[in-house]
């Protein structure tokens, strides 16, 4: 088992702690926390070790795993990597990109692995989706959230848009080519509400909403392809699959079929794919285990998670 430490015991902190307590691919060692007092009550209340010196930590551990606020995760990063430690971070990878590219090159440098904590890409419901979406031509995503004070510290597209980002960039085998974008404050100092449009290179356009101040939540993406159409609903764990394909010379009684104005004959059939329960965090770091143990590619690279970073800074100098 690889020896693991968690650095934040915030909100999303206290999660990784317990699924890491939890996975058998990981020895949970303790935890490092810059309020002290916060963590000495988390270490009484669930029995996690408490590490008032994060170099201690770090001395003791194979894996680091950062979950703290984004403007730490470079420094708190660039130690764990420095120390020879594998390091997870939650996303964003960094607060710039050239901050991310630093992180990249010390990667390399030091021969351990990284991986991002973009969870969406280990939903269930995008999972049984991913190996349909082919060469799609148009992507529309929708990710709204009720008001919550947690994350309005930064602009509501690197704390909700970026996930349907990277989603998105893992899909589309093009380059970015242009971004249009606008974004509103209504009650943060920082955009509460964003659209981007993203056009790549392939002809392929991508449209994103999000917003933190809706009156419900939604976290849903539609990928459009030749014959055929992908909805993946990231909150219900939901995927449709439509097809289209040749229509038959006798079509069924219950065929769905279309005439288009050149007299084409399609028909329209459901290839819905089995979703997968499960815990989508505990993937997520079970992955970066079996990434290292096998010494294989993690699944979500510095490399992806520097690239969505970089689409989203982008997207926010065109507001």
């Amino acid at each position: 088992m690889l020896k693991i430490g968690v650095v934040g015991a915030g909100h999303l902190g206290k999660i990784h702690l317990r699924l890491a307590q939890a996975s058998e691919a990981y020895e949970l060692v303790g935890f490092f926390d810059m309020d002290e007092t916060n963590a000495k009550n988390i270490s009484q209340d669930n029995g996690y070790k408490f590490y008032d010196n994060y170099q201690n930590l770090l001395n003791d551990v194979d894996v680091i795993d950062i979950v703290t606020p984004t403007l730490s995760h470079f420094e708190m990063a660039k130690q764990a990597i420095e120390a020879g430690k594998h390091t997870f971070i939650e996303k964003p990878i960094t607060n710039t990109v050239e901050e991310a590219e630093a992180l990249i090159k010390l990667l390399d440098k030091h021969q351990v692995k990284g991986q991002v904590g973009h969870v969406e890409r280990f939903n269930p419901a995008f999972i049984a989706s991913a190996p349909k979406i082919k060469n799609p031509m148009f992507i529309e995503a929708h990710r709204l959230a009720e008001f919550n004070p947690r994350g309005t510290d930064v602009p509501v597209v690197l704390d909700l848009m970026i996930h349907d980002i990277d989603a998105i960039l893992s899909v589309v085998d093009s380059e970015v080519k242009s971004i249009n974008a606008s974004g509103v404050s209504v009650i943060s100092e920082t955009p509460d509400i964003a659209n981007a449009r993203i056009q790549f290179e392939n002809g392929c356009v991508a449209n994103l909403t999000a917003s933190r101040i809706s009156l419900k939540n939604m976290r849903k993406a539609r990928f459009f392809q030749k014959d055929a159409y992908i909805s993946v609903d990231f909150l219900e764990k939901k995927s449709e699959v439509v097809k289209m394909k040749d229509a038959p010379k006798t079509p069924g009684d219950f065929d769905m079929i279309l005439q288009n104005a050149e007299g084409v004959k399609k028909q329209i059939y459901f290839d819905n794919p089995k979703v997968q329960e499960n815990n989508a965090i505990l993937e997520e770091l079970e992955s970066f285990a079996r990434a290292i143990n096998e010494n294989k590619p993690t699944q979500v690279t510095f490399r992806q998670a520097a690239d969505a970073l970089k689409v989203a800074k982008s997207v926010i100098d065109n507001f």
